[in-house]
């Protein structure tokens, strides 16, 4: 779920510290909300924790605060890329990989909410022959299973995602790309995990089909209807597709992701997307959440519908403790009490954590650059502290 590309199949041990770059502290005003309990100078205090991370042996770390007033407080960590003393940019791009499956969701239910689709519907009447298989002798039937299934990852099905296992697999298949067509027939030979609405399981397949039924019901791509429903309107100039470009617009710190049997940091920022994931900013994302849970995207009911929530898989516990999963967003809890919200992702090296307030009044994004898949529950574990800290104001 976090690292789909690299290293998804053994642990491995990488030990490595950098430095730390100076604290960017500012007080930018982002569109959206008011009130406020994290404080203007919070850059310092954010900075224990992103050092935290890179103290784990990632490469670098952004972090982005913002409180109920819109001012932002930014943390950065370590170096943008290794044999240097270049500082990580605290406004840098980063490949936002699963953090994209609330936008996906949001688009799904604001076509529900104008009553071209429902979310009850099954995955038949808009994809008709697309979901069908028999995988280990399992039957796989779109017509029992629904989009809300589809959202929720309670469809039962799985993913057969091509992925770098090693160095050398990594350079010869970097420029590879597959198709959405291709990768959903991939998945359909797969045995499903569990009958449609009997589990949970984290699935990418999922949300490729809710791709596709976007482009069924509104004949544009889905990312054409990212871009006109939630780009454009929230102002989120900085968030762009890869277009065939192998690597990331400028500025932005390089990625790097340790294989099965080597404690070697590989670069792997530069890769060619088939299936053209979103590329952002910590202050475009914050955009985004605030805007979601605030209520500017969907009305209360579709809302309501998304932060409808069942409980996740013991394995996934062990990186969202205490989580839940709404339509394409994660519920989880807060220290300070409450929960908040939000869905991380990772690819090739880029790894996303979030959270927002439920009003939407606080956000904070973390963009860390190296995948350590022996430390995958210690990354995660920093990044939750980060976010817990900012949204309860600690």
């Amino acid at each position: 779920m976090f690292f789909p590309r690299t290293a998804r199949r053994a642990a491995t041990r990488h030990y490595w510290s950098m430095g730390t770059a100076a604290v960017v502290i500012a007080a930018s005003a982002i569109s959206g909300c008011a009130g406020a309990q994290v404080p203007r100078d919070d850059g310092p205090h954010l900075q224990r924790y992103v050092d935290a991370i890179t103290a784990l042996g990632v490469t670098g770390v952004q972090a982005r605060a913002v409180d109920d007033a819109g001012r932002s407080a930014l943390a950065v960590s370590g170096v943008a890329e290794t044999d240097t003393e270049r500082p990580v940019p605290h406004n840098g791009y980063f490949r936002v990989a699963s953090a994209t499956k609330p936008m996906v969701a949001t688009v799904v239910l604001q076509l529900a909410g104008e009553g071209r689709l429902s979310i009850d519907d099954s995955v038949e009447a808009y994809l008709p022959g697309v979901v069908v298989g028999t995988g280990a002798g399992r039957e796989i039937d779109g017509r029992r299973i629904t989009l809300r299934q589809l959202l929720q990852n309670t469809s039962g099905l799985l993913d057969d995602y091509p992925g770098f296992d090693s160095k050398a697999q990594y350079y010869e298949h970097r420029f590879d790309t597959y198709s959405r067509a291709e990768l959903i027939r991939r998945a359909m030979a797969v045995a499903p995990a569990f009958e449609p609405g009997q589990g949970w399981a984290y699935s990418n397949t999922n949300f490729l089909l809710a791709e596709s039924i976007i482009e069924s019901v509104t004949g544009n791509s889905w990312q054409v209807e990212i871009e006109q429903r939630i780009l454009r309107p929230l102002g989120m100039r900085h968030s762009v597709w890869p277009s065939g470009s192998t690597t990331l617009p400028d500025p932005h710190a390089r990625a790097y992701s340790v294989f099965p049997g080597s404690d070697e940091l590989v670069d792997t920022t530069e890769v060619l997307d088939g299936t053209e994931n979103l590329i952002s900013t910590t202050a475009d994302m914050n955009t985004f959440y605030r805007a979601l849970l605030g209520g500017k995207l969907l009305r209360p009911t579709e809302l309501g519908e998304m932060q409808r929530t069942v409980d996740i898989d013991d394995r996934t516990e062990l990186l969202w403790p205490g989580g839940k999963y709404g339509l394409g967003l994660v519920q989880r809890p807060l220290p300070c009490g409450g929960e908040y919200w939000g869905h991380g992702g990772g690819d090739a090296g880029y790894i996303t954590s979030d959270g927002v307030a439920p009003d939407g009044k606080r956000s904070v994004v973390v963009s860390q650059t190296t995948a350590l898949p022996e430390k995958m529950i210690e990354q995660e574990a920093e990044a939750s502290e980060l976010v817990a800290h900012a949204l309860c104001g600690t």
